[in-house]
């Protein structure tokens, strides 16, 4: 499945460059849902409230009512996880309140493992924190073991490539790929078709923002090899 990416900051659709320099801006939310009408999930962080700088809750709940939205950005409290499934989210996004144990285990109860993914983000070979501004000791591999009986899948940022488009590292993946059957989602810096079709092939969703938002991959063709996965 390719998963569009709307990333919101300040009130309007963003594409930064690993996490820090904004690189362009997009249409509104609206626009970009009818972009995207023809997949079959789009994936929407609020990064002001990944970096603790506020939020975007009104764009947010907009865009979880209009479309199947798997939605994240600073998901630190089961009350906030609670109310976005409330607001029409399919599935929560957590990062940060993954390494809270106690948090974790107080929001997956909340929404239920089902309706969880836990986003591990690595840059530099760890995982990191808090909107990618800290790093922690971990590596994604060793750390998705401990984290599977929380959730139903993980979204894995490749953040050293993220927004760079220059191609991600499919190696990675499929060290990630070895280690569970979960539901596996790849992002960051993800430029090709080649790259979507290799990872379709190890069963790991897409999910691609600034080759959208650039334009070097083409929405009618990504359209065509969402379902069924390409030949």
């Amino acid at each position: 499945m390719i998963i569009p990416c709307i990333d919101l900051m300040g009130g309007k659709v963003v594409q930064l460059v690993q996490g820090r320099e904004k690189a362009l801006e997009g249409g509104t939310p609206l626009d970009m849902l009818d972009r995207f009408a023809a997949f079959p999930q789009i994936q929407v962080i609020d990064l002001d409230a990944a970096m603790g700088q506020g939020s975007n809750d009104d764009l947010v709940a907009l865009v979880a009512t209009r479309a199947i939205a798997r939605v994240g950005g600073g998901v630190r409290s089961a009350e906030r996880a609670r109310g976005l499934i409330e607001q029409g989210a399919f599935r929560v996004i957590v990062g940060t309140a993954a390494f809270d144990k106690p948090l974790l285990n107080e929001i997956a109860g909340a929404v239920g493992p089902e309706r969880l993914m836990i986003a591990l983000d690595s840059k530099g070979g760890k995982v990191v924190v808090k909107g990618w501004q800290e790093a922690t000791e971990f590596t994604a591999e060793e750390m998705i073991p401990h984290l599977e009986p929380y959730c139903s899948g993980f979204l894995c940022t490749y953040v050293d490539k993220e927004g760079m488009l220059q191609g991600t590292d499919l190696d990675w993946f499929r060290r990630l790929r070895a280690v569970t059957k979960h539901e596996l989602t790849a992002a960051g810096g993800i430029t090709t078709i080649d790259e979507i079709c290799e990872l379709q092939s190890l069963g790991i969703h897409a999910a691609v923002g600034m080759a959208i938002y650039t334009g070097r991959l083409n929405l009618a063709e990504l359209a065509k090899i969402t379902t069924p996965p390409c030949q």
